[in-house]
């Protein structure tokens, strides 16, 4: 297959599957893949936006989508979605597209599952600042 073939077959199959393979950044841009969870090690530690991390937020940590972004997450398994806001770098580990806080891993999973398989679809550039005190609610 030469090269311009390949290049509209991979154009082809990321259209029509809705998945893309590079990190989803505008709205609508969709992402499947494993998702993971991290909690109160990380407490009160600065995220990669240089927010503290709260376990009890609804935020995620994503390789290369922009901070402050968006995303709605849905468990691939249950049906189960949650919002979240992109505020740190990683999962570090192989074959993982998105960690979650602990608390919106809770929403679509038990934390005991640890990692699930989920499809992530940006919903908003950036986000509106929170007023919710324990910085749970993400303000739509």
């Amino acid at each position: 297959m030469k090269l311009p073939e390949l290049a509209c077959l991979c154009f082809i199959l990321t259209t029509t599957t809705g998945c893309l393979s590079s990190a989803p950044s505008s709205v609508g841009d969709k992402q499947c893949g494993k998702a993971s969870w991290y909690g109160k090690k990380y407490a009160g530690r600065p995220t990669a936006s240089g927010e503290i991390f709260r376990p009890s937020a609804y935020t995620a940590a994503h390789k290369k989508s922009p901070l402050g972004i968006i995303m709605r997450v849905q468990n691939q398994a249950n049906g189960r979605s949650v919002f979240v806001k992109i505020n740190d770098r990683g999962p570090y580990v192989g074959g993982r597209i998105i960690d979650l806080s602990q608390a919106a891993f809770a929403r679509i999973a038990p934390l005991s599952q640890g990692v699930v398989d989920v499809c992530v679809q940006v919903v908003r550039k950036k986000s509106k600042p929170s007023h919710d005190k324990d910085h749970r609610t993400l303000n739509l």
